[in-house]
């Protein structure tokens, strides 16, 4: 005669078995649905990393144009001596005096994007109210610029200027900073804006708009970053001081382009309500 079952078996077998089902749901909904209001993790993967690719292969076709790009970086040149803002050449001279201060500008210049991608998932797992609208706003970013790098090819200081030196590419960490004739196949004249100061900008946005309401001191620290960043791009020979002026015209018109895509997609959502009811 077989022994009964054990029925307290049965049941945490039971229990263990509709939990994993649960588990199972939810990571299937996280990634093709999303969950708690955050947008479902596949999607997002897959038009962040469509947004790059698009970026990517546009900015490398912009900016073949060496000439305008020299003309370019005259005129720009000479505006900013019109307006006593010339400061490049000093500010590349000031940090090869300094050599000690050399390889950390060259780590700040080469790994921002591991802050730009941290706060991306920071904002995405913490504070999903504003993951969205941060999120438009980097693409929007990418969009915005591209018809600028087109128009507007420029020549980096360590191009233009005589006597700056190409501190990333004597110091460079990674060994693959280009320089002209390297044939790289990347867009080296296009310093109008300046992404670096612009992605770095986005990052303190997005840390803003996360912080502001709950620690406003530390939200405004945030800025900290694209100011560092801005003082790097300066004392490397990458960009011009116009250069980071245009990099905070772009965030800004790039945030009010992410507010107009949203409040489309809100009538379009209760358009498309009003339809179903």
């Amino acid at each position: 005669m077989s022994p009964p079952p054990d029925r307290g078996n049965w049941r945490r077998e039971d229990a263990i078995g509709r939990f994993s089902r649960q588990i199972d749901r939810a990571r299937s909904g996280a990634l093709v649905r999303g969950v708690r209001g955050r947008p479902a993790v596949l999607v997002e993967v897959i038009v962040l990393l469509l947004g790059f690719l698009f970026f990517t292969y546009f900015h490398a076709l912009a900016g073949k144009d060496i000439a305008s790009a020299t003309a370019n970086a005259l005129a720009l040149q000479s505006v900013e001596r019109a307006l006593h803002v010339d400061i490049e050449q000093m500010a590349n001279e000031w940090l090869t005096e300094h050599p000690a201060l050399i390889q950390p500008a060259v780590y700040y210049y080469r790994f921002y994007y591991v802050v730009l991608v941290g706060v991306l998932l920071w904002v995405f797992v913490w504070h999903a109210d504003i993951y969205v609208k941060v999120r438009r706003t980097l693409l929007a970013i990418i969009v915005l610029v591209l018809p600028v790098f087109w128009a507007l090819p420029m020549s980096p200081p360590r191009f233009a200027l005589p006597g700056v030196v190409d501190i990333i590419a004597q110091y460079d960490i990674l060994g693959s900073h280009p320089s002209p004739g390297a044939g790289s196949g990347q867009n080296i004249y296009s310093a109008m804006p300046s992404l670096h100061v612009g992605w770095s900008a986005w990052c303190a946005y997005a840390a803003w708009s996360a912080l502001r309401a709950s620690h406003p001191r530390l939200a405004l620290l945030s800025w900290v970053f694209p100011l560092g960043m801005a003082a790097n791009v300066l004392v490397t020979g990458n960009h011009y001081v116009l250069d980071i002026a245009g990099s905070g015209v772009l965030l800004i018109a790039s945030i009010a382009a992410a507010s107009v895509w949203g409040r489309l997609v809100e009538r379009w959502r209760r358009a498309r309500s009003g339809i179903r009811a």
